[in-house]
């Protein structure tokens, strides 16, 4: 079995580490304009020459977000911006765009340049597939409202050597394939170009003409739900069926979450995929992969369209916020980033390491913890020991972003996550 790709995504240069480390193939990241998130911290053009070095080297690939909808008067600030990163060799490995005119403006100005379509395209049909394949795609994404049959009809009427990409986790929009004018039309914030409010998710009530002064929530209850807001979708127990339809890359969403939400995700989806490869026949769904991703914040989770068809099911949410994720403490660092060995404690006792790391949320002695490594489920144990910079020892360690050192009871390597426990 050919192993697809497993993609994440990265709002910022942490969150495109954390991906790596945790077990993605490739990321998905925007400049600093036409990427459909730009309330991401996103890259400049620095920092995308970085960020390929940075999986380049690690046998990783960089796609770059170019799909937003750009109007005329953006078209010449695109062209700069593509001839700018061709000039000084920011060898990204593919461009995502959903626009022709975009499509266009990349092959004209960039014509080595590997195109992928957005799944802001909305491919739903093997005819569309097929007219993008003329245009000289090398990969679709994607609409989200298929099915696996629909995908299956999709793979086996485009050349072998055009590959499908398919999201697998992550938010998803009420809006077909993700194109919606409601945050424009409420806010003046244009989701087709990246600056999305998501009215969808907000709280929105009822009010009769004559009565104004009387607005009624939109409620759930036995007649019915939320009436924009989608659920998150989450595939992570049924990785073989995905595996087994023809895709050739299986996307996560999020560059908007926290580089632990990335880590943690890329990391459950890389174990469940991983051990469907290594022996189809004797695969077995872990429980555990699904209480990882019950770690991060999400909203109730659904299969999407995958399952059914998009006319006949609907994944609106019954709740309209998050479902919070488990306080994240801490990364691990270099050991003697800041103290000298010889003002510290045994680096190795009977109780473990002693570890460096950096503070993301206060964390004290007594407290239940978990140590995140790449490729494993969450490891327990209950904070002994803490030691401030300067190697004292600490009944708590301050927040935020104060190094420290722990005592853990497990090797720990740099990039490694410590979290609260149950």
């Amino acid at each position: 079995m050919k192993m697809p790709e497993l993609l994440s995504p990265a709002g910022n240069f942490e969150k495109m580490q954390a991906a790596l480390r945790y077990g993605a193939d490739a990321v998905y990241l925007a400049g600093q304009r036409f990427g459909m998130r730009s309330a991401a911290d996103n890259f400049t053009i620095d920092e995308l020459s970085c960020a390929v070095a940075y999986a380049h080297e690690r046998g990783k690939k960089i796609y770059l977000t170019l799909n937003t909808m750009p109007r005329a008067h953006e078209y010449a600030d695109l062209r700069a911006f593509i001839c700018e990163l061709r000039d000084r060799a920011v060898l990204v490995d593919a461009v995502i765009v959903a626009d022709l005119g975009v499509m266009d403006t990349v092959r004209a100005l960039w014509p080595e340049m590997e195109i992928h379509i957005s799944t802001q395209a909305g491919i739903c049909s093997p005819a569309t597939a097929q007219s993008f394949v003329r245009l000289g795609a090398k990969r679709l994404v994607l609409a989200r409202e298929l099915n696996l049959d629909e995908i299956r009809a999709i793979r086996e009427a485009i050349p072998d050597d055009v590959e499908l990409e398919a999201f697998m986790h992550g938010s998803m929009c009420v809006s077909y394939s993700g194109r919606c004018m409601l945050s424009n039309e409420l806010t003046g914030r244009d989701g087709n170009r990246g600056a999305c409010a998501q009215p969808c998710r907000w709280n929105y009530t009822l009010v009769e003409e004559k009565r104004p002064d009387q607005p009624l929530p939109i409620e759930t209850t036995d007649l019915g739900t939320f009436i924009l807001s989608s659920k998150d979708m989450c595939m992570i127990d049924h990785v073989p069926e995905l595996m087994k339809c023809g895709i050739n890359s299986f996307k996560i969403e999020g560059r908007m979450k926290s580089a632990y939400y990335t880590a943690v995700v890329t990391n459950a989806y890389r174990m469940a995929m991983d051990a469907y490869a290594a022996d189809p026949e004797r695969y077995v769904y872990r429980d555990e992969w699904m209480r990882e991703l019950e770690s991060v914040s999400h909203r109730e989770y659904c299969t999407g369209y995958y399952l059914d068809d998009c006319r006949k099911v609907s994944n609106l949410a019954s709740t309209v916020g998050y479902i919070r994720e488990k306080a994240y403490f801490a990364i691990a660092r270099p050991y003697n980033e800041v103290t000298p060995p010889e003002a510290l404690p045994p680096k190795t006792t009977e109780q473990g390491t002693l570890a460096f790391f950096k503070l993301k949320n206060k964390i004290c002695v007594g407290d239940t913890a978990e140590l995140l490594t790449p490729g494993q489920i969450g490891k327990p144990f209950t904070v002994q020991e803490l030691y401030d910079a300067e190697g004292n020892p600490i009944p708590a360690a301050p927040h935020p972003s104060q190094p420290f050192y722990i005592r853990v009871p497990y090797e720990v390597k740099e990039g490694d996550i410590l979290r609260a426990g149950e």
